[in-house]
């Protein structure tokens, strides 16, 4: 087999880049991927928002729209000319369930490796999707040819216990540039003058896309109790979404037009961490919850609702609370438990347990190319 000059071109299908956190961990690879050996080609929906285009092709990467899944025959017909044209061997397909869709059609362009990456799971509380995530789950293995997640519980819960128990299903960490999450009280000042934040304010902060997963409608109940104690505190809010509009009315029915900041979406999210005294995660479901495992690198107090995978703790600030539990009992922990450990760097553990991209990037590229080797050497056994 005779050594590649060019990189491998991997198309990674992404769906609707909106800005959240899936999109946030494949750029995180992408970023630290050794790209002279591994380059990714990302295609995403028509309706996308947010594309870092700029970023993608100074890195050597292209972006390449098609029709939204919801337009199946288009989506279909358009994907599959893709895939044909760039003559990959590789799709990546990050859309959970609905990978059925875009790897079927990976299949009919003839793509040898077709890997499904489970990044989430779900909640009875999401009715609609949960009926369509339900109804797809039993497919993803269909034209699957390999198997991802971002955590055993992500894992398990899309593609089975026994794939998962037979090994048959690579985990790969969410993991982020622990360097940029560190605490630096530099930059905690900095920010926090940023935004007229005085020194004895505290700030609650949130940073999720505007879903109904993320559950901000019960964060926004959580911090009205908190006022109610507390007057002299803040809610910072991060991200975008479907549903920023009606979280926006909720705060001014309740009156909290000036002490809830909608910061809309921000490029580094790394520095609000610092600005932040207390992090609040009351989702209804999660794959795992990467702004958890941002937040402790900034050793910040977190309170994570109990459908949050507790593998995602892995520091003592971290506290899980269940989503039956009143917002007012909430607010009563955050206030309890948000200054009692120091600000202190918070590295050496997120290292040992696998979210340092500085190692993990490798760990993937490593696949890839094992992957791709398995290609190349099929591909001459048929020929000889």
């Amino acid at each position: 087999m005779e050594t590649r000059k060019e990189p491998i071109r991997i198309a990674q299908i992404i769906g609707k880049w909106v800005g959240g956190g899936v999109e946030s961990v494949v750029m995180n690879y992408y970023q630290h991927i050794d790209r002279n050996k591994i380059q990714f080609d990302f295609i995403c929906d028509s309706d996308s928002i947010k594309i870092p285009y700029q970023e993608i092709e100074a890195l050597g990467g292209k972006v390449i729209l098609i029709p939204p899944y919801q337009k199946i025959v288009q989506y279909h017909k358009e994907l599959k000319k893709i895939l044909k044209q760039g003559n990959y061997k590789i799709v990546h397909s990050h859309i959970n369930t609905l990978s059925v869709l875009s790897l079927f059609t990976a299949k009919c362009a003839r793509v040898p490796v077709r890997i499904a990456h489970s990044h989430s799971t779900t909640n009875p509380k999401e009715k609609k999707k949960n009926l369509i995530k339900q109804g797809l789950r039993p497919f993803s293995k269909v034209f699957a040819t390999h198997y991802m997640c971002c955590s055993e519980f992500a894992g398990r819960w899309l593609f089975g216990d026994k794939e998962y128990n037979k090994g048959n299903v690579y985990l790969i960490n969410n993991a982020i540039d622990i360097n940029r999450f560190k605490f630096n009280e530099a930059i905690r000042k900095e920010v926090r003058k940023e935004l007229n934040l005085k020194e004895d304010t505290m700030a609650v902060g949130h940073i999720g896309r505007f879903g109904e997963q993320k559950n901000h409608n019960f964060l926004i109940d959580i911090f009205k109790e908190l006022q109610k104690q507390k007057e002299n505190s803040i809610l910072l809010l991060v991200g975008q979404g479907k549903k920023e509009r009606e979280i926006q009315e909720k705060v001014k029915e309740l009156k909290l037009e000036n002490k809830v900041i909608f910061l809309g979406q921000r490029k580094e999210v790394n520095k609000f961490y610092q600005a932040f005294d207390a992090f609040v995660f009351p989702s209804l479901y999660e794959g795992l919850g990467m702004c958890l495992i941002e937040a402790q690198c900034s050793n910040l107090y977190c309170l994570a609702s109990d459908e949050v995978p507790k593998i995602a703790k892995i520091n003592e600030n971290v506290e899980f609370l269940g989503l039956s539990e009143p917002a007012k009992e909430w607010a009563n922990r955050i206030l309890e438990n948000s200054n009692k450990l120091p600000r202190e760097p918070f590295n050496d553990k997120i290292k040992e347990i696998g979210y340092d991209i500085t190692k993990e990037e490798k760990r993937l590229a490593q696949k890839y190319l094992e992957i791709y080797r398995r290609i190349e050497e099929n591909k001459s056994e048929k020929n000889n």
